[in-house]
Formats: C-alpha cells, sequence, structure tokens
C-alpha cells in the first residue's frame, strides 16, 4: 500500500552530556521501532546551546564514540540525530543517518543563521557546496537522497527551511518524497505559528511528507527557550503536532501514503517539467511498510466538517455556479432560463442557482420557466414543493403531466411494463424533450441538473436527464449538494420552510409508480449510499486508489457504519458502473468545475468509453484483504 511510518522525536536534553543523550536516544528508538524513520532534533548528540565548547576535542570525541554506539543500536529502522562534526579542519553541524549497523550518510547544514539571537558561523562552516566528499566512512555532503523502494528522502536543517531557497526544493525536483528536518528552533510570541505555517505549506509547494523535529526545554535558557515542537504533515494537510514545552520525551508518529503523493506528482501538477538535479542516490535497507495505516480518513471528504467551513465551501461553489452560468447566459443574448423541477435535491439547487444568476444580472425572475412534469412515480409532496419553491422564488412556472403522453409513446412502439429501464428511461427523455421545445419556443437555454455523483456513476438517461444545454451541477457531489441548499436557505428566510423539506426526502428519481402516494423508488438502495459512491470517487480520481486501497480506506473511514463486505459490495458497483458509462460522460453538456474532482471529458477525465474493467474487478474479488 506504500503507508511509510515517520516518527518526530524531540527527547529530553542532558547539554553537554553526549553519553546520557545517546542513551536516551538508544531507548527511544527501542520503544519506537513501530516507525520505519526516527527523526530527532538538530545536534541532539550535545545540545544545540553548546557555545564555544563546540570547539572542544573533549566533545569531538565524545561525539564519535556516541555515534559508534548508535550504530550497535541501530537495526532495521532509519534514525537520524544531529551532531558536529570536523572535516578537513572546519565544523559543521551535520544530520547522521543510520541503518543496520553503520552510518548510510552525513547531510551537513546548509544555511547558518547569524543573526539576532543566532551565531552559528562563529563555530560552523556552511556545508552547501560540500558535495562527492565523504566523512566516517560514509557518503558526506548536500548531494545525498537516500532511496528504498517508492520512498526517497532527503534531509534539511533548521535554518534550510527558512531560507528563499530551501535545499528542499531541490531535493524535491530531484523525486524526493519525504523531507526530515532536524531543528533547534528558540520560541517567541507568535513564531510557533509561523513555523507551523512554513512545514505544512512546504510540504503542498514540494507535494511531500515533511518530518520536522525540534530540540526541547532541556536546552540552555540563558536567554532563550526551546519548545521541543514536533511536526509531520503531507502535501500541505499537519498529520500530526506535538506538546510544546514538555519536560517529558516527545514523540508523534503519521502513516505517509507513498502511492498518493506519487500520484499527485502526475496528475495534479508540473512537477515532471522541473530540471532533474543531480544527487548521490543512497540505498537503504528495505523498510517494511505498514499494511493499515494509523490515520484519520474523512468519510465526506468533499464535506468539511466544521459548521463554518461547511458555509464557506457552500458560498464559494453556489458564486461559482451562478457567476458560470450568469457568464454563458449573457454570451447567448440574455436567454431566458428553462429547468425541470422536481421536488428533489438536484433540480432545487439548479432552480437557486437560476435564480441567483437573476440577480447577478439584473434579470427579472420571469426569464426563470420552471417546469414541473408529473409522471407515474410523481409524490403529491414532491409535486406540491416544485411548485412552492419555483412560485416563492417569482419564476415562470408550469405543470405539465407527461403519465398520457408516455402511454402514447409505450402504444406507439407497442411495448407496455410498468417496472423496467424503457419504462423509467421513457419518462426521462419525453421531459428533456418537453424542456428543449420550450427552450426553443421561449428563446432560452434548458439548465442540467445532474450532479457530479451522478455523472460519475451514469444514473442518468443517456439524451434524457443527461443532457442539456448548460449544467450547474456538474461539479457538485451529491453529499454536498444538501450543505449548500441550507446555506441558501440560512440567507432565503422566506425560503426556508420548504427547503427544508427537501433536504429531509430521501434521494429518489420518481420513475417507478408509489406506494400509498410515498416514494417507493429510493436511489440508494438501487445504486449504494452516496456517501460511499462519493469517498470511493474522491480518492479514485484525485490520488488513483486502486480498489484494494479504495476498500481499505473506506473500511477505516466508516468502520461504525459499513462493514467491509457491505463496502466491497458497493465499491464494485461503483467501478463496474463508473467503467460502463464513460460513453455518457464523453457526451455531457458543458458544465462548471468547482472543486478538484471534475469528469468533462474537455477538461479533467479523459478516458475511452471502451476500457475494460477486468483487472480492477479481479483485484477487488481477489486478495483485497
Amino acid at each position: 500500500m506504500s503507508f511509510i511510518r515517520v516518527a518526530a522525536i524531540s527527547p529530553q536534553l542532558f547539554l553537554a552530556d553526549v553519553e546520557a543523550n545517546v542513551a536516551l536516544i538508544s531507548e527511544l528508538i527501542h520503544q519506537h521501532k513501530d516507525a520505519q524513520i526516527l527523526l530527532f532534533p538538530e545536534l541532539c548528540l550535545t545540545g544545540y546551546t553548546l557555545g564555544d565548547l563546540f570547539m572542544q576535542e573533549s566533545v569531538h570525541q565524545a561525539v564519535l564514540e556516541g555515534l559508534e554506539e548508535l550504530k550497535r543500536v541501530v537495526r532495521d529502522e532509519i534514525v537520524i540525530v544531529g551532531a558536529p562534526l570536523w572535516h578537513q579542519n572546519r565544523l559543521y553541524n551535520c544530520a547522521v543517518v543510520l541503518q543496520d549497523g553503520k552510518i548510510l550518510g552525513i547531510v551537513p547544514k546548509s544555511y547558518l543563521p547569524n543573526y539576532r539571537e543566532f551565531y552559528e558561523q562563529r563555530w560552523f562552516s556552511s556545508g552547501k557546496d560540500v558535495k562527492g566528499e565523504f566523512l566516517l566512512d560514509a557518503p558526506f555532503g548536500v548531494d545525498l537522497l537516500f532511496e528504498d523502494g517508492d520512498l526517497l528522502f532527503g534531509i534539511e536543517i533548521c535554518e534550510d527551511l527558512w531560507s528563499v531557497m530551501p535545499p528542499s526544493f531541490t531535493m524535491a525536483a530531484a523525486g524526493a518524497n519525504l523531507i526530515c528536518n532536524l531543528s533547534a528552533s528558540d520560541e517567541v510570541v507568535g513564531k510557533h505559528a509561523y513555523r507551523k505555517e512554513l512545514v505544512v505549506s512546504q510540504s503542498a509547494r514540494c507535494m511531500c511528507g515533511y518530518v520536522y523535529s525540534s530540540s526541547g526545554v532541556g536546552e540552555s535558557s540563558m536567554d532563550l527557550c526551546y519548545s521541543g515542537a514536533t511536526l509531520i504533515a503531507e502535501n500541505g494537510t499537519l498529520l500530526a503536532e506535538g506538546e510544546r514545552f514538555s519536560f517529558e520525551n516527545q514523540v508523534i508518529k503519521a502513516d505517509l501514503d507513498l502511492q498518493k503523493l506519487r500520484y499527485l506528482r502526475l496528475s495534479e501538477s508540473s512537477f515532471a517539467q522541473n530540471p532533474k538535479p543531480f544527487f548521490r542516490i543512497i540505498a537503504t535497507k528495505s523498510l517494511k511498510r505498514v499494511a493499515v495505516p494509523k490515520r484519520h480518513y474523512d468519510p465526506t471528504p468533499f464535506v468539511p466538517t466544521q459548521k463554518t467551513q461547511q458555509d464557506e465551501r457552500a458560498e464559494e461553489i453556489f458564486a461559482i455556479q451562478a457567476s458560470a452560468l450568469a457568464r454563458r447566459i449573457k454570451h447567448i443574448g440574455n436567454a431566458k432560463m428553462v429547468i425541470g423541477v422536481s421536488g428533489g435535491l438536484d433540480s432545487t439547487l439548479a432552480l437557486l442557482v437560476c435564480s441567483e444568476v437573476c440577480k447577478l444580472l439584473d434579470k427579472d425572475k420571469k426569464d426563470i420557466i420552471a417546469v414541473s412534469m408529473p409522471g407515474f412515480g410523481t409524490t403529491s409532496a414532491t409535486r406540491s414543493d416544485a411548485k412552492e419553491l419555483a412560485t416563492l422564488i417569482g419564476a415562470q412556472f408550469y405543470e405539465i403531466d407527461i403519465t398520457a403522453a408516455v402511454k402514447q409513446h409505450f402504444k406507439d412502439i407497442d411495448y407496455w411494463s410498468d417496472n423496467n429501464v424503457v419504462f423509467e428511461n421513457a419518462q426521462a427523455r419525453y421531459r428533456t424533450m418537453v424542456l428543449m421545445d420550450i427552450a426553443n419556443k421561449e428563446g432560452g437555454i434548458v439548465i442540467g441538473t445532474g450532479d457530479l455523483s451522478e455523472i460519475a456513476l451514469g444514473f442518468s438517461t443517456y439524451n434524457g436527464d443527461h443532457m442539456a444545454m448548460y449544467n450547474v451541477n456538474a461539479g457538485v457531489p451529491k453529499t454536498l449538494v444538501r450543505y449548500i441548499i441550507a446555506w441558501v436557505a440560512q440567507q432565503e428566510k422566506g425560503l426556508q420552510e420548504v427547503l427544508t423539506r427537501i433536504i429531509d426526502r430521501p434521494v429518489s428519481p420518481e420513475l417507478l409508480p408509489p406506494a400509498d402516494d410515498q416514494i417507493s423508488q429510493k436511489t440508494e438502495e438501487i445504486i449504494g449510499p452516496y456517501e460511499l459512491h462519493d469517498f470511493f470517487l474522491y480518492h479514485f480520481i484525485k490520488y488513483g486508489a486502486s480498489p484494494k486501497k479504495l476498500l481499505l480506506l473506506a473500511s477505516l473511514a466508516f468502520e461504525k457504519r459499513y462493514n467491509k463486505e457491505e463496502i466491497r459490495k458497493w465499491l464494485k458497483v461503483f467501478i463496474k458502473r463508473f467503467f460502463a458509462n464513460q460513453f455518457k460522460r464523453d457526451a455531457m453538456p458543458d458544465g462548471v468545475k468547482v472543486g478538484t474532482i471534475a469528469l468533462s471529458p474537455r477538461g479533467d477525465w479523459r478516458m475511452p468509453s471502451d476500457a475494460t474493467v477486468k483487472i480492477w474487478l479481479e483485484e477487488l474479488d481477489n486478495g483485497s484483504d
């Protein structure tokens, strides 16, 4: 699965007592062997605040002895520690990478702070020009990257990250997908927020994992205080953060998804266009991968968890939808907007967008032509809500009962059944024909209502509700539609009551006859829960997740709602439908993209309609546990 567990550790520090520091580091290595990479702070063998004592031969010998002891301790895991080391009569602030009883490589610090409270140039030389050299029988220089299969990591030391051109940029361009930063960053008011922003943003800029470990309160308090900040980020997301100002050892861990990072670099960036700098690649002993990651997966990745963020997301999406449609309406000569309204979620959102377009363009609301077309499955509640909403908005409202016309159509083609695909699709296609003809009659365009989830699953009738002249919902997943409508309801108090009823109603195409005027055809009973399908869609498109990985991630995200076999069942439905319905996406109308996931064949998603689904289904059926 390409998950690797990293640990950022800020141990108690015994200033100037290398032997005690090595003993504690050794103990922490034994305690946290579940991590494949363990990162310790800058100059953690001696302490960062040693001052002129760095130049003492006693310190130098103690450091060499300490490294020999660590070599005896470190086995399968990779351990990175900070130490002052002499090379050709220069002293360098170094990161030492150890594994399997030996030093794999030594990386010197490039940028030495020498301002305000920092005086590093008094003792250390910059290593930014050190390349191709060796120290302690190990490769030494800033031209080192460390590789194990799909893992390639590089090292920065404290100020390197704060510089105008951090070395991690070059490392990432060379392929590094993990950056480890050994630090000794003192605390002043407001600094930690900026430090955290740097780590998170650098992980986003480099599309990598970033592990940061800083020295703690054991450093000298003569003029400064150190907090022991520990941070782990992945592609712009903070995965873990440790406690600061603690006199206890601080250890945080996170499981990085290397497969996801690789896919993002391919699918969402110009990463491969960067020149590939030369680095010496140091092969590490093979690290085991984490089978089941210990990290949180949001079951609704399209929907923010916080109410304020939900409202912000809804407001922005609604503005994108309305602005895009307004641009199209202006382009074609201030046309009217013709929309089929059913009392369901999707047509409600599209109608609200049309209303907003009238505000943006100072159009009469009567330029919205809302058409209700009750058929064999329409219930009185949805029929009533469609009319009430259109009336409250101020649109022109028409109700055209299609049952007689569709029955005539069945008679014309000599066919009748009240429970099959012909019965359902005939209604959907007839409704679309009515809307298109009204648009021609009124000088308008038909506004599509199908959402992103339906487009992914192909849950629409080809040349029926699949078709429109502009689809405002094409980029909005089903799990998000309710939140946008709820946000509009907060802004438009006069619509709140009817919108609340619509939000609370189960999703249904209402094409099959109802039972006692109650919805009998519930979409999620037919194709599965939309929250699962949206989860599958997000990770499949954004991160290229395989069926095996989708099953694992969904099992973690929905462990209290669905068992693994339920998830497998609906995942199989998702995969089959996604592949089988590309032909509908190839012919989908224009529609605005609102998020990072979109399926327009003219934009984000290009796929042959006749691609074989075999390998995806085989992976799901065979050995996907």
